[in-house]
């Protein structure tokens, strides 16, 4: 080979080896991007994931602790005598007071925030016994408003813990002693 051959190769290949170079350069930057988008997109369902399923635990909590207020009202209400709240939630399940069980509640659920039946039993004072119940759970909860009119008190709530389901009964209008206010409506007259 010549000189001038070699020199007009070397151009051509230095043209070509730059030419090779710059697409992959662009693709692997191209590839680097396109995977961060991924990354950011991925990150971001997860963490829609994760809301829509502490959400979902939410109602969970809402449900069962409606179960275990409405199951303390029945027990509260139908018992014998005098009332009495539960002595531990195992009496909602089996009520042995009458002479067939009684059942108030299906099952001791478990809490959905915790994932077992550890309750934090709130107690009645007086004669003792369990008016309610609440969750162990110390997380901060999604919804801080629109409750129902039984759960107006869980607004503002800074953790499940503070999401109390608890039954207290209606106390009676207190009666006075006080003549009833005499009519002021007259007869017509004729």
């Amino acid at each position: 080979m010549s000189a001038t051959e070699i020199r007009g190769r070397s151009p051509n290949r230095a043209a070509k080896r730059i030419t090779t170079l710059t697409p992959n350069g662009f693709t692997y930057i191209g590839l680097l991007i396109v995977v961060m988008v991924m990354g950011a997109g991925l990150a971001a369902v997860g963490e829609l994931y994760s809301h829509a399923a502490q959400r979902e635990k939410e109602r969970e909590l809402l449900f069962v602790g409606h179960q275990f207020r409405d199951a303390i009202r029945s027990y509260y209400e139908r018992s014998p005598g005098t009332p009495a709240y539960p002595k531990k939630l195992e009496d909602l399940v089996s009520d042995n007071r009458f002479p067939t069980p009684q059942h108030h509640l299906r099952r001791i659920y478990p809490d959905p925030m915790t994932g077992k039946p550890d309750w934090v039993l709130i107690e009645a004072p007086g004669d003792g016994g369990i008016m309610g119940v609440h969750s162990r759970s110390q997380e901060a909860p999604i919804k801080t408003g629109n409750f129902d009119a039984a759960d107006a008190a869980f607004a503002g709530a800074a953790r499940y813990a503070d999401w109390e389901f608890v039954y207290v009964p209606p106390q009676p209008p207190p009666q006075s002693n006080s003549p009833a206010p005499a009519s002021n409506s007259a007869a017509p007259k004729g």
